[in-house]
């Protein structure tokens, strides 16, 4: 993967640095695999707005990936590498010997004409799908399931890898790439290598309007505000605002949310870096 940067003819290219779609070889997606996708601009089912900031946007169509790689011991053969809208990720879609379609995360290295497979039998190659103990020790992984047949849930955006270092009874021991490391079940499944469009954190949209393009509409600083609309709202003059805080007054930047007693807590063996 690469970028692009624009010549500067207008205000908007000067800074934008978009993703280039040289590894995209298809530009319809497979339509039986697709669907309709309503917006909600932010608003519940009797028309209140509940999340601020959202509206507009282009129009998508959601692509059903597949999260569970539960097709076992059937080899199935990349037909094309696809954009997806919903995802930073590049998706690929896979024609198993059987006749079934289904589109899965593109890895990094994953070519058109290859060919993976899920299971027992399957070799720890880019782009297969076993469990963690099949896997071997020091494996570069991606779309790690936390419950067996689940579908995978940890490390599915663009450029993202885990690694499995080492295994512990019946658990795996996994560096996320957040820095946390923890237990998860041998019997979960996750993909060899690193998810692809790995370029996709060096994109930057150059203007206001490609964030209106996705939807999102200008978010209003909170010091700005008046007194009763926030917490660090009012104040005379440029006032700061204050201990940074959500909107219900939840302090940020530091104080810790996660609850102390929560179950999974003791599968975390070190916390992410801070």
């Amino acid at each position: 993967m690469a970028v692009r940067k624009l010549m500067p003819t207008t205000p908007g290219q000067r800074h934008k640095i978009i993703g280039a779609f040289d590894t995209i070889t298809a530009s319809a997606p497979e339509k039986s695999l697709v669907f309709g996708k309503a917006k909600t601009g932010g608003r519940n089912n009797v028309g209140k707005m509940t999340m601020r900031y959202i509206g507009g946007g282009h129009k998508r169509k959601f692509r059903v990936i597949d999260f569970k790689r539960n097709k076992d011991g059937v080899p199935a053969i990349v037909k094309t590498i696809e954009y997806d809208p919903n995802r930073s990720a590049r998706i690929a879609l896979l024609y198993y010997a059987d006749g079934e379609k289904r589109y899965i995360l593109a890895p990094n290295g994953l070519q058109v004409g290859q060919t993976v497979m899920s299971g027992v039998d399957a070799a720890p190659e880019v782009g297969n799908a076993l469990l963690l103990q099949n896997i071997p020790l020091g494996t570069i992984i991606h779309n790690i399931e936390l419950r067996p047949g689940q579908g995978a849930a940890m490390v599915r955006s663009a450029g993202t890898f885990a690694q499995l270092t080492s295994r512990e009874d019946k658990y795996a021991i996994i560096k996320l790439p957040s820095g946390e490391i923890r237990k998860v079940l041998c019997a979960c499944k996750a993909t060899i290598g690193s998810v692809g469009n790995s370029d996709h954190a060096l994109e930057r949209s150059g203007k206001a309007g490609r964030s209106r393009w996705l939807g999102r509409r200008p978010r209003v600083r909170a010091v700005s505000m008046n007194p009763v609309d926030h917490p660090m709202g009012g104040g005379e003059g440029r006032a700061s605002g204050g201990h940074p805080r959500s909107r219900k007054g939840l302090l940020a930047k530091g104080y810790k949310t996660r609850a102390p007693k929560k179950q999974s807590s003791r599968y975390i063996i070190e916390r992410r870096k801070k």
